[in-house]
């Protein structure tokens, strides 16, 4: 076994920009996706739990018919990111998106960092995704007269509230396999390819968006101007109702926002990213607050605020409407928009780890692509069954909140980098610039500093009140974190090492030495 060279970099070690470059002409990755392709994967992330579920909740419990505000405000929020990722996209247009920009600008442990944020905030939101998918499956079936047990369509342990409000956790015998079977479903899919991926994804957004504008060109008829006041209800205290409600209800919202971060983890297999990768990000960004916010409007219209609180909520406003045949619709444009979120939460997760492994900071297997399908295969079939086995196992019901604080930080993450590059490297070529100089990045840091303080403080009340899991899951997830960085991925980085990064292609001489003996030690 060759003996491992010495680390040379510390903690805070960049990766060049020359180098993420490089990176974006050096692997093995398929070219297959256009512009249309990758406003496409947005929508198909975008719209799915956050206008079937989270609309509703957000309305019922915070915001009441405000919650168009709250859009704007999420949404606003997203376009200061947006106009900062795709200025990173296009100008190094690489697997990994917030976590590669985090090496480039901020150095190794702050990447890290990132990076394990976006694996639980993708991991997290597919489980969560896929656990609705089963809800309205089941529905759907039992409709059509094949009716699903129970026991193979809800989670093996439960939680409920006890009389002292504490949450209380109990095993069942039941195993939510339908939620597993649709994630094993798309991860088989994208094993297979990214444009076959692509392709069904397209369909996909073409059923989910044609039923949400049937709904709301069906609903504007049955609209009663008076759920619309008051606009904003009066506070009852705390984040219910008021203007802190419509801001806690933009968090609960920016949970349905991930999926245009999404696009720029396809950096790597976009044809022409320099040009594309910006209409993809910014295109599906903009199309979706629209729908967003049309939806909420004839929602909140429809049916009275408080009565929204539902996993429902469009079904409810179909009753409502007194038309059941299209309730049939509904079930099946919730269940392709759900389908087409946990392909590309899944997907998106896969090209992190990829990016991770490719640096050393994982395993090698997480960065080994198929020789007939050119996936990281390996990867994506462990990453796929692990958020299997969670979807089946495992309440979901606690973990929106955690994913809009991951995609929170990474939004800052991301218009930090921006900055930081813009006074370290002024004369890097940007195909495409942010507008408004400092000024985007800026208002992106404290447009996200804002979605995420109500999260985090509804995560300390919670744990005051005896309802500590959101605590816990996300301290021991970043403990696992730090152990895994500081017992492996310090001492296999290959930027830490002087190594060159470029996929799995050889490296030349006593370089290629030093790459074996790093996988072996």
């Amino acid at each position: 076994m060759s003996e491992a060279p010495q680390r040379t970099g510390g903690l805070f070690i960049k990766k060049s920009v020359a180098q993420c470059q490089r990176e974006a002409t050096n692997h093995s990755l398929k070219r297959t996706l256009g512009p249309v392709n990758l406003v496409l994967l947005g929508i198909g992330c975008i719209i799915g739990a956050g206008i079937y579920v989270m609309t509703g909740n957000a309305a019922a419990n915070f915001a009441g018919p405000a919650v168009l505000l709250s859009f704007i405000i999420a949404g606003a929020a997203c376009g200061f990111a947006g106009l900062c990722y795709a200025e990173l996209a296009s100008t190094m247009p690489v697997a990994g998106s917030a976590y590669t920009y985090s090496y480039a600008a901020m150095g190794e442990l702050l990447a890290w960092t990132m990076g394990w944020l976006l694996v639980l905030e993708y991991g997290v939101a597919a489980a969560t995704v896929a656990v609705g998918w089963s809800g309205y499956v089941k529905s759907f079936l039992t409709d059509v007269g094949l009716a699903v047990p129970i026991s193979l369509a809800s989670s093996t342990i439960q939680s409920a509230a006890d009389a002292t409000g504490q949450l209380v956790f109990s095993a069942t015998g039941n195993i939510n396999l339908v939620a597993a079977g649709g994630i094993l479903m798309v991860t088989g899919l994208l094993v297979l390819g990214v444009s076959e991926s692509a392709q069904v994804n397209n369909v996909i957004v073409f059923i989910k968006v044609g039923v949400l504008v049937a709904f709301v060109l069906a609903g504007v008829g049955f609209i009663e101007p008076a759920n619309w006041t008051p606009f904003i209800p009066e506070n009852e205290g705390g984040f219910k109702y008021g203007v802190p409600g419509v801001f806690r209800a933009a968090s609960v919202i920016f949970f349905a926002y991930v999926g245009f971060e999404a696009v720029s983890t396809a950096a790597s297999e976009a044809r022409n990213p320099q040009r594309d990768m910006p209409i993809g990000i910014l295109g599906s960004l903009f199309v979706c607050t629209a729908i967003y916010m049309i939806v909420a409007a004839v929602l909140t219209g429809i049916v009275p605020y408080n009565q929204l609180g539902v996993p429902e909520p469009i079904a409810v406003a179909v009753d409502r409407m007194g038309m059941p045949t299209f309730s049939f619709f509904i079930k099946v444009g919730a269940i392709a928009g759900l389908s087409s979120v946990m392909l590309i939460l899944t997907y998106g997760q896969s090209r992190v780890f990829f990016a991770m492994a490719r640096d050393g900071l994982l395993p090698r297997m997480f960065s080994v692509i198929h020789p007939k399908f050119r996936t990281p295969w390996k990867g994506t079939i462990l990453l796929g069954g692990l958020i299997a086995i969670a979807a089946a196992l495992l309440p979901i019901t606690i973990l929106g909140d955690l994913v809009s604080l991951g995609t929170a930080f990474a939004f800052a993450m991301v218009c930090a980098s921006v900055l930081w590059l813009r006074k370290a490297r002024p004369d890097l070529h940007r195909p495409f610039r942010a507008p408004g100089g400092v000024w985007v990045p800026i208002f992106g840091i404290l447009s996200a500093g804002v979605l995420a303080a109500p999260l985090i403080i509804d995560v300390i009340a919670k744990a005051g009140n005896g309802d500590p899991i959101p605590a816990y899951i996300i301290g021991s997830y970043l403990v696992i974190g730090a152990l895994v960085y500081a017992f492996y991925g310090y001492k296999h980085s290959r930027i830490g090492h002087g190594l060159e990064i470029l996929d799995d292609s050889p490296l030349p001489g006593v370089l290629q030495a030093q790459a074996r003996g790093l996988d072996e030690k």
